[in-house]
């Protein structure tokens, strides 16, 4: 089911925004949310809060790719996830550097 979820977002935000620079950034989004969510979860340590998320968050797009994927499938979307993350970041580092401009 996260799996879908996360397929109809992504898309809702592709056809909403038409760009690929906002798939990348709803996709970071993402992951780094489900990410922080996992931490908090380490963190807190609540049974009710723990057995929440375990059920039904993912850790983060790479565990979904993992759990519902396997063989050169698998490769091929990993692949896709590691490529999207250096977009991100050189994005982040277009961004700074045009922060760093105007000074």
């Amino acid at each position: 089911m996260d799996l879908v979820i996360f397929i109809v977002l992504a898309l809702v935000i592709v056809l909403i925004f038409k760009s690929f620079d906002s798939f990348v950034y709803f996709f970071a989004m993402i992951d780094i949310l489900l990410r922080i969510l996992d931490f908090l979860k380490q963190l807190i340590n609540i049974p009710e809060f723990t057995s929440f998320l375990n059920q039904y968050v993912p850790t983060s797009i790479l565990s979904m790719i993992n759990h519902y994927s396997s063989g050169v499938f698998n490769q091929i979307l990993t692949w896709g996830y590691l490529i999207c993350f250096v977009v991100f970041e050189v994005y982040l580092v277009k961004y700074f550097m045009k922060l760093r401009k105007r000074r």
